[in-house]
């Protein structure tokens, strides 16, 4: 995934700070089905989205690299006693603060059975504390550890087949539900941060990470350290079951009732057997239903290690009273034993794999290539080739398929998805448009990918390519909550946050060769997945 491009991931990883279900706007069909399936690329990867930037200097490559190394210059970082890491960027042009709690542990860590879990532990990781959002937490604790103990006597008289003990068992459920629900401060902690000015409340979980962020203006620094540090500290995972309804629905709605988002589950299980990308962030049905508070607090205890978690900082403050409150709030984690780096040991694909789904909805045609991590040396060039064909309306593919050829409606590309850590995939998609079929998209598809590895790319083309990577990092870069995003990003998936400063010097130095090169690795009939999405009762 370039970070640089922000365009990565995929469905339902998304969970807005405990807001309504998120809704599209309805323009024509077919312009919502794009706009869905977009929406369902990017939360994924569970990624922020980034300001634009102004008044960034101009792109041109000579030009960049000094204002990049004056960026990272204002940049300190420190790492607690604990081995909490904070990476702090001074920027004083105005009063305001961003702020990133990354974890790193995402859906790639759950363990076979227990999918959509590190997604449910942000979800309540909004709910509090022993001190926020309760009444009387010593009263409310009993009353959640007996519904714990009569959610497990209702699996167990289910798997028996004992019906009349269930609905005895579920009437008891409910009565203490509704007492626990009782001591209940609801969203207690986003209205504290709303009420002292904090914006931008939210969350993201994808298959590498979970990250929670917001922003406060700068006199607020303090409160930001004593709010993130006691929900970490001292969370309290309330309201589970009210909220295991709520992650049901987010699933129903964003897969079992979204055909896109069905063909992408199941197109990530055949391109990835074997693979932890290859199962979907927010979980399967039976395991979200199956999910204890036990095994939320199981993933809390193993991976929420203060040295899983690296804390970016972007805006109005100083390093040095950033040090100061971070070593008195968080310094109160203690260290714990650190669980052990997830090994993926997925062997490369060696032959093509099909997937059709026939389905109430209009076509589409996906087809993804496995690649290399983001560490791989080649990681700047699947960025160059994932622009030269689709990086915008002048691009190959936009180009080829929509304008000239007009078979498809719309065309697009991930180029890692649906993370980064590990090998992955790069994923090209398309609409047909009326009248058309998902067998021509695929012949025209064909015959630009033949073309990149066969026609070397002019020089301005790529020339071309480098000015819109450079702007687009540009734009991050002036984003407070942008920088605050890619700085833990890199640090916990490169082993240093200066990489991101190095990505355009790399991207500059690929050449047509190397485009050439890459492009007749990756795009190989044996190394491809396709996926085809057809309305019901259509020959496709």
């Amino acid at each position: 995934m370039p970070l640089l491009q922000l365009f990565v991931g995929l469905l339902i990883g998304f969970a807005p700070a405990r807001l309504s279900p998120h809704r599209l706007p309805r323009p024509a069909t077919w312009q919502r089905l794009t706009v869905l399936l977009g929406l369902i690329i990017l939360l994924w990867g569970g990624l922020p989205a980034v300001a634009l930037a102004r008044g960034m200097p101009s792109n041109r490559a000579g030009s960049i690299q000094p204002y990049l190394d004056r960026v990272a210059e204002q940049i300190t970082e420190f790492t607690l006693d604990n081995g909490m890491k904070f990476i702090v960027m001074e920027r004083h042009q105005a009063p305001v603060v961003s702020f990133m709690t990354y974890v790193d542990v995402g859906a790639a860590h759950e363990q076979p059975g227990k999918t959509g879990a590190a997604h449910f532990l942000e979800h309540l990781a909004f709910k509090g504390t022993t001190r926020i959002g309760t009444r009387d937490y010593e009263a409310e604790k009993p009353l959640l550890d007996r519904l714990d103990a009569l959610f497990d006597q209702i699996k167990a008289a289910q798997a028996a087949g004992q019906p009349e003990t269930v609905a005895q068992l579920q009437v008891q459920f409910n009565q203490l539900k509704a007492e626990a629900a009782a001591y209940v401060k609801q969203n207690e902690f986003g209205q504290i941060v709303q009420q002292f000015g904090g914006v931008g409340l939210n969350a993201t979980t994808s298959a590498d990470a979970t990250r929670y962020f917001y922003s406060f203006p700068a006199n607020k620094l303090e409160l930001w350290m004593s709010l993130e540090s006691e929900r970490f500290l001292e969370p309290v995972f309330r309201e589970f079951y009210e909220e295991k309804d709520v992650i049901l629905e987010e699933r129903r709605l964003r897969s079992d009732n979204s055909p896109i988002g069905k063909m992408l589950e199941e197109f990530l299980q055949v391109a990835l057997p074997d693979h932890p990308y290859g199962r979907p962030v927010i979980g399967y049905e039976t395991d979200i239903r199956d999910l204890t508070r036990a095994d939320i607090q199981q993933l809390f205890t193993t991976y929420y290690t203060p040295d899983h978690i690296i804390i970016g900082i972007v805006g109005d403050v100083n390093p040095t009273q950033v040090k100061q409150l971070a070593q008195a709030y968080f310094g109160r984690f203690q260290a714990r034993t650190r669980a052990a780096d997830l090994t993926v040991t997925a062997p490369p694909q060696t032959e093509p794999r099909e997937l059709t789904l026939r389905l109430p909805a209009e076509p589409w045609y996906i087809e993804g290539y496995q690649r290399a991590p983001l560490t791989d040396p080649n990681d700047p060039v699947y960025q160059v080739i994932s622009r030269l064909l689709y990086g915008g309306r002048t691009s190959r593919l936009y180009r080829s398929l929509v304008e000239q050829q007009q078979i498809a409606l719309t065309v697009n590309i991930a180029d890692s998805f649906p993370g980064n850590r590990y090998s992955n995939l790069l994923l090209l998609y398309a609409q047909t448009a009326p009248d058309h079929s998902v067998d021509e998209v695929a012949t025209a598809l064909e015959a630009e990918l033949t073309r990149l590895k066969t026609e070397p790319v002019s020089e301005d083309e790529l020339d071309q390519v480098k000015t819109q990577t450079r702007a687009g990092l540009l734009q991050t870069l002036a984003s407070n909550q942008g920088m605050a995003s890619l700085l833990p990003e890199y640090e916990a998936k490169t082993g240093d946050w200066r990489n991101l400063f190095t990505q355009l010097a790399a991207i500059d130095a690929v050449t047509a060769a190397d485009v050439q090169r890459v492009a007749n690795q990756l795009f190989q009939p044996q190394n491809r997945t396709v996926g085809k999405l057809l309305s019901i009762g259509t020959g496709g």
